[in-house]
């Protein structure tokens, strides 16, 4: 266990490169080009919804990873869960040696493989896991399958697997990325490679299996897309790619449920380049995110754009405070922006960091013992504390897993984060236990307490757009994110 010893303030107002594939595509990566922060612009969040209590911060190694239980955890977050656990997956290692695993881990630490693929049933899977509102949890593998070029799956918490879709190259090859749930019920996601035009395409496949292909990039509005889509609260989904544009250095993309596609933004290396982490949306509307590399520095950025397309650069990373970016930021309870950086930092071996009004504030570099290269993106789990991942370090240098505390309180999350009323949700959180009410932004609910773990309940009517609130016995939990009310 490492102690960090600094505070950080509270929020007011010669590795392998990232994409380094094995097999057909091996060609195809995303290169880490390796790169002083200038006028930080203060963030428009909204106000705190949970104090940080103590001021430790602690992070501990969970897991190394040995092969037996995988290799190189993939890029995407870990995900918690409707029975609490946190859920992720390995490109490579577990009972089949070279195609990659589906693990739990306990938030105390205790892993168990719940599945390791065998090709047949999909190859090394790279996205994160999704929790659909039905219970399953779906993902993504960018070899195996049929075709060999990728697959689409569902799983039981349990580990019960079942190949949903494989990719044909015609209809997309080699998703890198998860996928996400639209307010329609819908599966939205995009893939690597394949396509008309072989630069990747956007899809969405309903929960039954029914693939539909949205877009086709061409080159000249982007190529290679790498991250997972988010649907914002107008409805429409963004994303990003790494490769094509007008100058070749990424764009961000915008695509309505039914298939409008829009190119926002083309990167050209003084905003940042390579957008491999893709964006999220901030309580205060504002989609943010990261660039692994370009800027100042060439180590990479932290920008802003409105759903509109106006970017704002945040900070030009200068490899003291972290280097090349590679995975999205969240927002965590305290309304601050976390994430990580795969290079930089005290020991050259990858950062994670806090972005709020007053700058960036480096929490913890990791040393190779503790891990090294975090390219997964941080998950926040109801009891306050962050989990992640590391891509290389650890015992055996093929990764690992840890928490990491910063006295942040307990709080709910949705599934999904928005909806219509009378849309069945499920809220998931930590000791739900003697629960006296649930309010969308205000708005009475009725409810079920499924578990300490689990309620159910939907949109009422009358509901809008805002927060969601548990009252227990102990006080208010308060969901990480505003519920969007559509109409």
């Amino acid at each position: 266990m490492k102690h960090i010893p600094s505070c950080p303030d509270t929020f007011s107002g010669g590795k392998r490169a990232i994409g380094a594939t094995r097999g057909k595509r091996s060609n195809r990566r995303i290169t880490m080009t390796r790169t002083r922060p200038t006028e930080i612009l203060a963030l428009a969040i909204l106000s705190v919804f949970a104090s940080s209590g103590a001021c430790a911060q602690t992070l501990s190694t969970l897991v190394n990873f040995d092969v037996t239980n995988g290799v190189f955890p993939s890029y995407g977050p870990l995900v918690q869960a409707i029975n609490g656990d946190l859920y992720g997956t390995t490109q490579d290692g577990g009972a089949n040696s070279a195609y990659g695993s589906i693990f739990k881990i306990t938030p105390a630490g205790v892993l168990t493989t719940v599945h390791s693929f065998d090709s047949a049933d999909g190859a090394n899977p790279y996205g994160a896991l999704l929790q659909a509102t039905n219970g399953y949890l779906y993902g993504t593998t960018y070899d195996g399958g049929a075709n060999n070029d990728g697959t689409i799956f569902k799983m039981t918490p349990a580990g019960v697997l079942t190949t949903v879709h494989s990719f044909d190259t015609t209809d997309g090859a080699n998703p890198y990325a998860g996928l996400v749930q639209a307010a329609n019920g819908d599966l939205y996601g995009t893939t690597y490679a394949g396509g008309a035009n072989s630069n990747g395409t956007i899809f969405k496949i309903t929960p039954a299996g029914v693939l539909t292909t949205l877009h086709h990039f061409d080159g000249s509005d982007g190529s290679n897309p790498a991250a997972a889509l988010i649907q914002a609260f107008n409805g429409t989904l963004y994303g990003t790619t790494v490769y094509g544009g007008a100058h070749a250095d990424g764009t961000i993309f915008s695509i309505t449920p039914g298939g409008s596609f829009s190119n926002l933004h083309n990167f050209d290396g003084t905003d940042g380049s390579t957008p491999v982490g893709g964006l999220f949306q901030a309580a205060n509307g504002t989609l943010y995110g990261t660039a692994q590399g370009g800027g100042a520095n060439s180590d990479g950025t932290i920008f802003k754009i409105t759903p509109a397309g106006v970017m704002t650069i945040l900070h030009n990373f200068d490899g003291s405070d972290g280097a090349l970016p590679g995975a999205s930021l969240i927002q965590a309870s305290d309304g601050s922006l976390y994430g990580t950086t795969v290079q930089g930092g005290a020991n050259g071996n990858g950062t994670i960091f806090k972005f709020s009004s007053v700058g960036l504030t480096t929490l913890h570099s990791f040393d190779s013992s503790d891990g090294a290269s975090p390219n997964a993106p941080l998950v926040q789990a109801t009891n306050g504390t962050f989990y992640g991942s590391t891509f290389f370090g650890g015992t055996d240098n093929f990764g690992t897993a840890f928490s990491l505390s910063v006295g942040l309180g307990r709080f709910v999350e949705t599934i999904p984060a928005s909806g219509k009323v009378g849309t069945s949700v499920r809220i998931l959180g930590t000791d739900l236990t003697g629960i006296a009410s649930v309010t969308f932004n205000g708005t009475a609910a009725a409810f079920t307490v499924v578990s300490a773990s689990e309620i159910t309940t939907t949109v009422p009517t009358g509901a809008t757009t805002g927060r969601v609130e548990v009252g227990t016995p102990s006080g208010f939990q308060v969901s990480n994110g505003p519920f969007a009310v559509y109409p």
